[in-house]
C-alpha cells in the first residue's frame, strides 16, 4: 500500500487509526456529534415513524455509518494499516459510510447557502454548523488509507442515496430548514448524491476480486 493515499499524508492516517488512544478519542468525538446532531432532529421525530429514523436524521446517520467504519480497525490496533483485511462486506460498509460522510457535509454547505437569508450571520446556525460538517469531509479522507470499494458497492451506494433523496423530497423527509426547499434544493441534492459516488470513486481504490472475496 503506497504511503500517499488521497490528498491526506498516510502518517496521520497511521497517528489517528493505528494507537489505540488516537482512534478510541476519534470514535468518542463521532459519538458526541451524532448526539448533538439527533438533538437537531429531537422536536420533529415525533411526526417521523422510527422506522424512518435513520434516514430522516442524514448527518447523525452518515456519523453512525462512520463509526462503524472505523470501528473496524479496534481489533488491529496496534498494528500497522497494510495489515488490515479487505473484504467485500467491508468494502460495502466503508463505501456507503464515506459517500453518505461527503454527501451531507456538502449538502449542509449547500442548503444553508441556498437559503442564505435564513441563517446568516448566525454564528451557530450559519458558521458552526457549516465548520462541523465540513469536517465530515476532513473526516472523510481518513477512510482512503484502510478500505477499498468495488463496482457493486459503488452502485449501490448511489441507488441508495438517490432512494434517500426521494424520501426526503418526495414525501417530504428532508432535514428540518428555516425556508421552503422548493426545487433548487432537491435538484442539488441529487447532484450531490452523484458528485458524493464520484468522489468517493476517485478516493477509494479498487479491490481485486478473488476467489475468497469474489
Amino acid at each position: 500500500m503506497s504511503e500517499q493515499r488521497g490528498p491526506l499524508p498516510r502518517r496521520y492516517a497511521r497517528y489517528y487509526l493505528e494507537q489505540t488512544p488516537s482512534l478510541v478519542w476519534l470514535l468518542v468525538v463521532n459519538a458526541v456529534a451524532m448526539l448533538v446532531g439527533v438533538r437537531f432532529y429531537v422536536e420533529t421525530m415525533p411526526e417521523v415513524s422510527t422506522f424512518l429514523w435513520p434516514l430522516y436524521a442524514d448527518s447523525p446517520a452518515a456519523l453512525f455509518l462512520m463509526t462503524l467504519s472505523v470501528a473496524t480497525l479496534l481489533p488491529f490496533l496496534g498494528k500497522s494499516l497494510d495489515e488490515v483485511p479487505l473484504t467485500v462486506p467491508l468494502a460495502y460498509l466503508h463505501t456507503i459510510a464515506l459517500v453518505w460522510l461527503v454527501k451531507m457535509g456538502l449538502w449542509t454547505v449547500v442548503a444553508l447557502n441556498i437559503g442564505f437569508d435564513a441563517y446568516f450571520p448566525a454564528p451557530w446556525a450559519y458558521f458552526g454548523i457549516i465548520i462541523t460538517h465540513l469536517g465530515f469531509v476532513a473526516e472523510g479522507l481518513l477512510v482512503p488509507h484502510y478500505a477499498r470499494t468495488t463496482k457493486g458497492a459503488l452502485v449501490t451506494a448511489l441507488v441508495l442515496a438517490l432512494a434517500n433523496d426521494v424520501l426526503d423530497y418526495g414525501f417530504g423527509y428532508h432535514p428540518p430548514l428555516r425556508y421552503d426547499p422548493g426545487v433548487v434544493l432537491p435538484l442539488a441534492t441529487v447532484a450531490l448524491s452523484v458528485l458524493s459516488v464520484g468522489i468517493v470513486w476517485r478516493l477509494l481504490p479498487m479491490q481485486v476480486p478473488s476467489k475468497k472475496t469474489a
